[in-house]
């Protein structure tokens, strides 16, 4: 048996909350952090398997944020409870500024520099990106050739007319992917997919 195994999670800020608006909708309960990171830990222990232990060592939350001009009271009481849920599971908060014309242009930029720097720290062993970007599939090549294993952990669903998934380029340069959605009808993980949601009696987060 070999050591520890150090997982690194870089979440794309928005991938997640349309997923967290998505399950919140459909009365599944608010999807948390560190159950999300329990996951993941269990996926890539049944996948790099060897290892004494496979913990989370590092998660980095990456987002655009408006200005508060337009936003209303709701929208900023949703963000502020999030960013609290991200402080109490650990994660660092990489915001960016945003302007209403431009939206969230070049966030993906700063994460993928951000993630790539990490990579070459040899801080981590597995680095999982929580995102459907094909945009990121240089840097999944740039990790690889630093040694370092890389998952996709993504969102399928359509709801409204909103489509979330993974682009295909992006599953395919990575060594593994995770739908998240499949797993509620997976014998193997439904269990855990459940344990994803916190339960509350209102609607607050919605």
């Amino acid at each position: 048996m070999e050591g520890n195994l150090r997982i690194g999670v870089f979440y794309d800020g928005s991938h997640f909350n349309y997923a967290q608006n998505y399950f919140w909708g459909k009365k599944l309960g608010w999807l948390s952090f560190q159950p999300t990171h329990n996951l993941f830990e269990d996926f890539v222990r049944r996948h790099y398997q060897g290892f004494l232990d496979y913990k989370v060592v590092y998660a980095a939350w990456y987002q655009g944020l408006y200005p508060t001009t337009n936003a209303t009271e709701k929208n900023l009481k949703l963000d502020r409870n999030r960013h609290q849920d991200l402080l109490h599971a650990g994660i660092e908060t990489k915001f960016h500024p945003m302007s209403q014309s431009q939206g969230e242009k070049g966030i993906d930029v700063a994460m993928a520099i951000d993630i790539l720097q990490i990579g070459l720290e040899n801080t981590i062993d597995v680095a999982i990106l929580v995102t459907g970007d094909g945009d990121f599939v240089p840097l999944v090549r740039a990790l690889m050739k630093r040694g370092m294993g890389v998952i996709v952990a993504y969102f399928e669903y359509e709801d409204e007319g909103r489509k979330s998934f993974a682009n295909l380029r992006l599953k395919d340069a990575c060594n593994f992917a995770l739908n998240i959605n499949a797993l509620e009808k997976d014998k193997d993980y439904k269990n855990i997919f459940k344990s994803l949601f916190k339960q509350t009696d209102s609607n607050s987060n919605s």
